[in-house]
């Protein structure tokens, strides 16, 4: 096959998806079955004018990241998975590569969660998704791009943050995170990129240097553990952040819940409504 298949091949994925299959909203008067490509594109984290692009043939050299994010959003099976990359002229990722495959039946598990903030990293802790619910919760994430996309790095440099952490949950935060990244290390010797990301992260932080060299690191990162989160809009949130780990996959899945019936959780329900949800003109206030 040729790399000039890619769109087409894009397109009658997409043809096949119904919106309720994907958690989109299709109206009454809806014609067309499966996604529209404005869904799709946002489906994928991508523009729409890029995936018109990709879809016409005149994008021809898509990233691996894209093509994951393409499969993930198309709910492709592993085989297609693989042919797509195939038809980008990537190689399928192997099991020497930190994997960010997102597969269905996990993506099932999210779709029942999408009304609760829920985020999810490879083993490298860079962002694989963020749901509406955590970016209402946390700050848009779509517009993070290379390193800010890594949780190690966001730490370690400090870069600004709802959650709050007294200087000594901040520096045992950063620790464990470098200490779980070693550990990534050794399971992926061969995956070029996260030895990029290691570099990267060492000639860019000091702090993530000295916490690498450590002849005794502490113990990966907790599992479960509260977070309090200064929201903008409703003041702070304290929340139970519980981290399951997709073992096959090699992900981690954070989920921020509150207990029924708590002021905490009437805060959390409000910072979701006016994270996602957008007044249209002459609608009540």
């Amino acid at each position: 096959m040729e790399a000039w298949e890619f769109g087409p091949t894009v397109r009658r994925w997409r043809d096949r998806v119904t919106p309720s299959a994907v958690g989109v909203r299709a109206g009454p008067r809806r014609r067309a079955t499966g996604l529209r490509r404005e869904e799709l594109a946002t489906l994928a984290g991508i523009s729409a004018d890029y995936l018109t692009r990709l879809e016409q043939g005149r994008a021809t050299a898509p990233s691996a990241q894209v093509v994951e994010s393409l499969a993930r959003a198309l709910r492709l099976s592993d085989t297609e998975r693989d042919l797509l990359y195939r038809l980008a002229g990537h190689a399928a990722p192997g099991p020497d590569v930190v994997p960010s495959r997102v597969t269905p039946s996990v993506q099932r598990l999210l779709d029942r969660l999408a009304n609760t903030p829920v985020v999810v990293y490879d083993a490298s802790w860079t962002l694989v998704l963020a749901n509406e619910p955590y970016d209402a919760l946390m700050g848009e994430t779509s517009t993070w791009r290379g390193l800010e996309r890594n949780a190690v790095w966001r730490n370690v440099a400090r870069l600004p943050t709802r959650v709050v952490h007294t200087p000594r949950e901040q520096a045992e935060h950063e620790a464990r995170l470098v200490a779980d990244l070693r550990l990534t290390a050794s399971r992926y010797p061969a995956d070029r990129d996260l030895r990029r990301l290691i570099t990267d992260l060492a000639s860019g932080s000091p702090r993530f240097a000295e916490l690498w060299d450590a002849e005794t690191p502490p113990a990966p990162a907790d599992t479960s553990r509260q977070k309090t989160i200064d929201h903008p809009a409703t003041g702070p949130i304290t929340l139970d952040c519980d981290t399951l780990f997709v073992a096959r996959d090699d992900l981690r899945i954070t989920v921020y819940t509150a207990e029924p019936g708590t002021e905490d959780a009437d805060r959390l329900a409000l910072a979701v409504v006016l994270g996602t949800q957008t007044l249209q003109p002459g609608a009540p206030v």
